[in-house]
């Protein structure tokens, strides 16, 4: 395992993050515990949860298995987010103080932890002002219910507008923004990887395998089944698949990945992780396993670093394909300072 600090902050934290979305509901109490047991095995100190994950369970599974291994806590940078509603009230919902207040406190009991390490807002709230978020995480930092401050599923301009209020006023500063990011998915690039970069802010980036696609278990032309997200729930994401599956882009991005596995000797997970790691300003990749075995795999890319040729060939094949302004040939051009 490598490690890194956590964006701008001096905290170190293991390249690969253990996501557990699935705890609770894809993964039992049994299998999560085996999850986090394995993780930590192999090195992994960075483990990232949500207050919606499982409703709340994945939450008070990690609690659990941190209060049966106490002599861990001090090892461990453990994350959650704020935002979205478990109960459906009407006050619980966005990035309100009064909202806020009673899921950070909800999020500490159900760790069993005094403090939450990062504490993250799972996205943007059209209806609260920013200052008042930003103010409330300030203020938590100051009683010690959290140490570091995150955001997720930003746009590029309300990252920076909430990056640049925080050092107007004075406030506790963003350390992470966790998006969406992977070789299927880069349209990140176009404007948050540079505001991370301009701001010191590190980047987790979740789906890191694309919904499974860069693993290689989907094919052109078959249908989803079996033992797959889409196989088991069709219903929950077939337009998806087929509109990733009619593009030839997708394919393309895939062939590239089978290609660098087959040469390496090793998965194609194991390829798409180590070329997201080695991505600008990413801080620790997610990792989202339903079993022992999945997480496994996962683990291999730890310390895994492509070549030159091999990180060329990914990168132009999963090219973003976007020819309109201000992101087609103009946007690359400023990027590069070309103009």
């Amino acid at each position: 395992m490598e490690y890194r600090t956590l964006g701008g902050t001096g905290t170190i934290v293991s390249s690969l993050c253990l996501g557990t979305m699935t705890f609770g509901t894809e993964s039992d109490e049994r299998v999560s515990h085996a999850q986090l047991d394995r993780f930590v095995e192999q090195g992994g100190t960075f483990i990232d949860t949500a207050n919606v994950y499982s409703s709340g369970a994945s939450e008070e599974i990690i609690g659990r298995w941190l209060a049966a291994h106490p002599e861990l806590r001090e090892h461990l940078v453990i994350a959650t987010k704020g935002r979205f509603s478990r109960t459906g009230v009407r006050n619980e919902l966005g990035l309100s103080r009064l909202h806020l207040t009673r899921a950070l406190d909800a999020s500490l009991r159900r760790l069993q932890v005094e403090t939450i390490d990062l504490y993250q807002a799972h996205a943007w709230d059209p209806l609260t002002p920013i200052e008042e978020a930003l103010q409330f995480f300030d203020d938590a930092v100051r009683a010690g219910k959290i140490h570091y401050v995150g955001v997720s599923n930003f746009l590029g301009w309300q990252l920076q507008k909430a990056a640049l209020l925080t050092k107007h006023l004075g406030l506790a500063p963003i350390v992470t923004l966790q998006p969406q990011y992977n070789l299927l998915q880069r349209n990140i690039e176009f404007e948050l990887v540079s505001v991370c970069e301009n701001e010191g802010i590190g980047i987790l980036p979740w789906s890191p395998l694309g919904g499974g696609w860069l693993t290689g278990k989907y094919t052109r032309d078959s249908t989803p089944t079996g033992a797959t997200r889409l196989g088991e729930n069709p219903e929950r994401g077939m337009e998806g698949y087929a509109k990733r599956n009619a593009a030839e882009r997708t394919w393309q991005v895939i062939d590239a990945v089978r290609k660098v596995a087959e040469g390496r000797g090793v998965s194609m997970a194991q390829v798409a992780l180590a070329w997201l790691a080695d991505r600008p300003a990413v801080t620790s990749v997610i990792l989202g396993a339903r079993t022992v075995e999945q997480l496994d795999d996962n683990l291999g890319a730890a310390g895994l670093h492509l070549s030159e040729e091999e990180t060329a060939l990914l990168t132009d094949a999963s090219t973003p394909i976007v020819d309109d302004y201000p992101y087609g040939v103009p946007g690359v051009a400023q990027r590069n300072r070309a103009v």
